[in-house]
């Protein structure tokens, strides 16, 4: 019989426990791939957001935290402490384009959504913004609304249509063209309208602020501060803040995957030792047949190895479909709005990895049952009942 086979039927003796062992490193692992799958699709995304917002600068208010930070790029709810005198000043300083925003938040059949108040030729112009179906906002005040490609597919939305703003109606002119970020999930309205809507008269959430010239940033940066007594980030201390919050989200992750692969690399250890105490006369036989330590060593690790390699693909396999299905159901917060309703992506190297590292795993949590099973002297094998 060859070692191929003798290992395959040394798993499959025992059916039951073959299965409850390579079902427990199929969930370690599976967890492994989708909480990494999750943290990668975070990271992508935000880098994603931070680029259409388009800002070289954006200015909060004081005292703002890199919460706050967060929800700019997620479209969350913000402080509107930001007057009009002081957008004014902002907008003042030459060299540079300043874009208020109001941020709010709204729901459509019970489900939350982000409102967005801005100024509509300006906005437009600063995003680049197409439209699929309809029209844009005809005037800078008017009370229709303009809303993102995918919000307008979930709730089967169109132009004609209307969408209900904190108890008001308010009749749909256009559709966006699809962005890929988190103004595909906004309702905009014109900035006067949501300031009526919303009762913040001449108070905004934040301005994001284009400089001509980037290697001047700090300097507009200190001008905006000598202007007006408010918070002053750049695109990169942002996203570099925001991408702190979200490593220590992705360390918890990972730390949750890592129990479950170690709970599972104690029960490939628990089944080989079991194996190795049942199939001790199995191995006096081979000794006495000339079979070297070396080799019983290697059919055991081997043993193990299979174990992780079946288990680390199926894990790659369910963990990537859990990542799929999972996606748009997490709760919408801080730090995993980024993930919600996107496009999750995995990384093939990701699959690979995973199970390269499945087996890995495996034949380190079999190295001391192998050890046990080849240090067996002939005599006590075979004489094992």
């Amino acid at each position: 019989m060859t070692p191929g086979r003798l290992v395959f039927r040394n798993i499959t003796r025992r059916r039951g426990r073959f299965v409850f062992t390579l079902l427990g490193i199929v969930i370690g692992m599976a967890s492994f791939v989708t909480f990494m799958a999750l943290g990668g699709s975070l990271k992508a995304q935000i880098e994603r957001e931070s680029a259409a917002l388009g800002a070289n600068l954006v200015v909060t208010p004081k005292g703002s935290c890199a919460y706050e930070q967060v929800s700019i790029l997620t479209g969350e709810q913000l402080p509107t402490n930001i007057s009009a005198e002081e957008v004014a000043a902002i907008r003042a300083i030459e060299g540079m384009q300043a874009i208020p925003y109001l941020a709010e938040r709204s729901a459509i059949d019970n489900r939350p959504v982000s409102v967005m108040g801005i100024l509509p030729a300006e906005t437009r112009a600063f995003k680049g913004w197409e439209l699929t179906a309809g029209s844009y906002f005809p005037t800078e005040d008017d009370e229709g609304a303009v809303l993102g490609a995918v919000l307008a597919e979930q709730f089967g939305l169109s132009p004609g249509s209307q969408v209900r703003v904190r108890g008001t109606l308010i009749p749909v002119l256009g559709v966006l063209a699809e962005t890929g970020g988190k103004d595909d999930l906004t309702v905009f309205l014109s900035l006067p309208a949501a300031q009526r809507l919303y009762q913040q008269k001449d108070l905004v959430s934040y301005v994001a602020v284009r400089v001509e010239r980037l290697d001047e940033v700090d300097l507009y940066a200190s001008k905006i501060k000598e202007q007006v007594s408010l918070g002053v980030v750049s695109d990169k201390q942002m996203l570099s803040s925001v991408l702190s919050i979200v490593g220590t989200v992705n360390i918890t992750l990972q730390l949750i995957a890592a129990v479950a692969i170690l709970a599972a690399a104690f029960g490939i250890v628990n089944t080989m030792m079991t194996a190795t105490y049942e199939r001790k006369r199995e191995i006096g036989i081979l000794q006495a047949m000339g079979a070297r330590r070396a080799t019983i060593f290697r059919l055991f690790l081997l043993e193990s190895g299979i174990y992780g390699l079946l288990g680390g693909i199926g894990g790659a396999l369910l963990g990537t479909a859990v990542s799929f299905v999972a996606a748009p159901y997490i709760s919408q917060n801080a730090a995993t709005s980024f993930i919600k309703g996107t496009q999750t992506s995995v990384d093939p190297l990701l699959l690979a990895g995973a199970v390269l590292f499945s087996t890995l795993v495996a034949m380190v949590s079999g190295l001391y049952p192998a050890w046990k099973a080849a240090k067996l002297s002939p005599v006590e094998a075979i004489s094992y009942e």
